[in-house]
């Protein structure tokens, strides 16, 4: 999703992210307790660099305080020649930010609600009920692309009008529940008819399996 795109990656929170996500990359490193890292607040951006705020831990999890977020939106105002992504799983609080050149990435694995997986997080239909209201350029990230229901995804997806769709698979055997090749093709063949889509390298374990 991010070669040739990302320049830089920035976090200034970091810790264990309040949604737990069972998969969760970041696991596989010592978790300290959340927290906010005021030596980030030091951190040159430069200029004219596109820049993945929060790579590391979801920022704008329900959990994070206010002032947290307003700290790291006013560092990266002072570097208004660069562009910011922020990706999150709580569109609820991301769609309040009026941040110069911004795009915005929301995690949308499924239409289902995998409770034991995805713990802490805002439910898809919760996620897709707040990502209407998004005005900046918005991308979804279907990774780890979990069982879904046809039909009903593929609408989730129309009403969020995304600029790109990136799907990618478990790489880590989390032993998710996974669509068929069949349903992710025409998923995918649906989709085209709309947006853009980049399927990650990983995704090619499923399709050719």
């Amino acid at each position: 999703m991010y070669q040739g795109w990302i320049t830089h990656t920035w976090n200034t929170v970091k810790g264990m992210c309040p949604h737990g996500c069972s998969y969760c990359y970041m696991k596989r490193f010592p978790q300290k307790p959340i927290r906010f890292d005021e030596k980030e607040l030091n951190t040159d951006l430069g200029e004219n660099n596109f820049i993945f705020v929060g790579s590391s831990c979801d920022m704008w999890a329900t959990d994070i305080p206010n002032d947290w977020i307003v700290k790291t939106l006013q560092h990266c105002g002072k570097y208004d020649l660069n562009k910011y992504l922020f990706q999150t799983k709580n569109p609820e609080n991301i769609r309040r930010i009026l941040v110069y050149e911004s795009s915005v990435c929301v995690t949308l694995e499924t239409n289902r609600h995998y409770k034991d997986i995805m713990r802490n997080c805002p439910t898809p239909t919760e996620r897709v009920d707040q990502m209407k209201w998004i005005r900046h350029p918005l991308y979804i990230t279907i990774e780890p692309i979990m069982d879904f229901d046809l039909p009903e995804f593929i609408e989730m997806l129309k009403i969020c009008e995304p600029q790109q769709v990136n799907i990618g698979a478990d790489s880590k055997g989390h032993g998710l529940p996974e669509p068929s090749k069949e349903k992710i093709d025409r998923l995918i063949s649906e989709l085209s008819k709309y947006t853009t889509i980049h399927q990650k390298n990983n995704l090619s374990r499923i399709k050719n399996g």
